[in-house]
């Protein structure tokens, strides 16, 4: 029984930080790559970031390099996702996804997904 389950999602004023966390039970985040994603209400679900924790390699959507982090604690088998100088472009609700088949950013390779967690950014 794997389940995923996302926190750290708010309300933020534009310019503010937000860290996500995805905490995994009953899979080990160092077995395959394990990614970030978001969905506006609308519009088509998009790669934010990846890791494969095994490597040791980490993986961003262009348009956020410099402003997203993602990290991990395997004592904690967590992922976890820094969010800096937030814009309301960023306002979605964000999904932790693990085991990734191929294709770093197709979604539908992913085998396993969190419930999601809200991020809203005001201007």
């Amino acid at each position: 029984q794997v389940q995923l389950v996302e926190s750290g999602g708010g309300s933020v004023q534009a310019g503010g930080s937000l860290r996500l966390s995805c905490r995994a039970s009953g899979y080990t985040i160092s077995t395959n790559v394990m990614g970030w994603f978001r969905q506006a209400p609308g519009k088509e679900r998009e790669g934010v970031a990846a890791v494969s924790v095994r490597l040791g390699l980490t993986f961003y959507a262009d348009s956020l390099k410099g402003r997203f982090t993602i990290s991990q604690d395997s004592a904690k088998n967590t992922v976890y996702l820094q969010m800096n100088s937030l814009k309301p472009e960023d306002t979605a609700m964000y999904y932790c996804a693990a085991d990734l088949r191929r294709g770093m950013w197709n979604s539908k390779e992913y085998s396993y997904w969190g419930q999601g967690t809200q991020v809203t950014v005001s201007s």
